[in-house]
């Protein structure tokens, strides 16, 4: 309902560590921005799992006893925004179910295409579900493989389509996994004391003393265990469809994401708004709180001084739902607060990371005028989104997005700036260390690596190859 771009998740997992509860607990505080709908830790002792999960953000679910009673060598932890399955206690992670081969826990940052039609399949073969997310159909396949195959893991994820950097719990061992895209960050880390352990963001390392080893390769298994660490391919890698909106809005700024130091990459954006956009102007003024950077970038480039003119309310959660467009405007002035002593009379540029609906960026630059900004010049430092994300990113579908059949001067007009300028598409990428192929830009424009109309179902054609080979 508010303009909030929102990621579908956050992982973690440490082998080997008699606190390993207590260390998931922090690296998913660590990595509280990547969502912030649900919370949970599942564990091994050895014997069994053990696992606790809540709504609410991590501080919230989780009491000293709660951790105390999660004792185990090796856990797991999910922060959760849901892009599929709607905010229920059910659909928690990681989900914990136990099958013929055993119990295993699973954490899930991305998004299924074809997990519909996998759920389908399954409930006609007469699988019960208990959740509505796309992840609990990974256990489906793995408890359908479990008997007919040598490595029921590596069949099972040959059945999945979209984006999903997955950490699965078994009793004896933590296996991570990359799609062979690499759409969604996944890293490896090792403790000082040789614990090997693995997050969706580097970030979560720092909390934990962990230090970066490499990232998790695309269509690669990487298996933490009493053993040490070891690796399989269950997939050639494809050209890479990296998440570019990682590093727009997503990562948290101290994360290294696809090779590239987030901040870095942020005040890049800032300088090469700066080199497309200039203007005459008194101050660079930063959208909190992901603007920042982009607009210390700006404002080094420009020579224009920058200043704080927009503080934010701390205590204003970022998923504040409102159902009225009056009650919506209310919570924006409660969110952020103009400066007027430093924006009264005063011709400002203001940037910020994105616009997706574009009406909460509006009453964002309502506040400005009503606090005597002069002249407001917006400095977006990505392309319009003009395209839905299917990936795991909580982009709507097109009608929603305010960019999609809109010019860059309507929404101008819309939103009440003086001017309006976003980062082209290629100036974007010019920020960025890896070939511009290797990014996903789909939501910009519209070109897709995989088909979002036509996903399949490898079930049924299993089943129509076995009809031909039998009839």
């Amino acid at each position: 309902m508010m303009d909030e771009k929102k990621d579908k998740c956050g992982v973690f997992g440490v082998w080997g560590p008699a606190d390993s509860s207590i260390r998931t607990f922090l690296a998913l505080y660590a990595q509280q921005h990547r969502g912030q709908e649900s919370a949970g830790i599942a564990v091994t002792d050895g014997i069994s799992l053990n696992a606790r999960t809540g709504m609410g953000l991590v501080a919230e679910v989780f009491s000293e006893r709660d951790l105390a009673e999660l004792r185990g060598k090796g856990a797991i932890g999910h922060n959760r925004y849901s892009t599929t399955g709607s905010s229920r206690a059910c659909n928690a992670q990681p989900l914990v179910e136990e099958y013929v081969g055993g119990q295993v826990a699973v954490a899930h940052n991305g998004n299924l295409i074809n997990a519909d039609l996998l759920r389908h399949d399954y409930e006609a073969r007469g699988h019960i579900f208990h959740t509505s997310t796309d992840t609990e159909v990974i256990i489906h396949l793995l408890a359908s493989h479990h008997l007919t195959k040598d490595d029921p893991l590596v069949e099972s994820l040959h059945h999945l389509q979209g984006a999903y950097s997955l950490v699965f719990l078994f009793v004896d061992r933590i296996e991570a996994v990359r799609d062979p895209w690499g759409w969604r960050p996944l890293v490896l880390g090792q403790t000082p004391e040789g614990y090997y352990c693995v997050a969706s963001e580097t970030v979560a390392f720092d909390a934990v003393t962990a230090t970066l080893v490499r990232e998790v390769e695309p269509g690669e298994i990487v298996t933490l265990s009493d053993a040490g660490i070891s690796s399989r391919r269950f997939a050639e890698a494809q050209l890479p469809a990296h998440c570019i909106f990682e590093h727009v809005y997503f990562a948290n700024p101290s994360s290294n994401v696809f090779g590239d130091t987030v901040a870095l990459v942020r005040e890049r954006l800032g300088e090469k708004l700066a080199e497309e956009a200039p203007v005459d102007a008194d101050y660079v003024i930063p959208m909190p709180d992901s603007g920042r950077s982009a607009s210390l970038g700006y404002a080094r480039a420009s020579g224009i001084p920058y200043r704080e003119g927009i503080v934010p309310n701390r205590y204003v959660g970022r998923t504040f739902i409102q159902p009225t467009q009056s009650q919506r405007d209310l919570a924006v002035q409660l969110k952020l607060n103009a400066v007027p002593e430093i924006i009264c009379g005063k011709r400002i540029v203001v940037v910020d990371d994105s616009i997706v609906r574009g009406t909460t960026t509006r009453g964002k630059m309502s506040q400005l005028r009503r606090a005597g900004a002069k002249e407001i010049h917006l400095r977006i430092s990505c392309p319009p989104i003009r395209h839905a994300c299917f990936f795991g990113v909580d982009f709507p579908d097109p009608s929603k997005l305010i960019a999609s059949g809109r010019s860059v001067e309507e929404i101008r007009q819309y939103l009440g700036v003086d001017s309006l300028h976003f980062l082209s598409l290629e100036g974007m990428l010019s920020c960025v260390s890896r070939p511009p192929a290797h990014y996903c830009t789909a939501c910009f424009n519209g070109k897709y690596r995989l088909n979002v109309s036509r996903p399949v179902s490898k079930l049924d054609l299993e089943r129509h190859q076995l009809r031909m080979f039998t009839g």
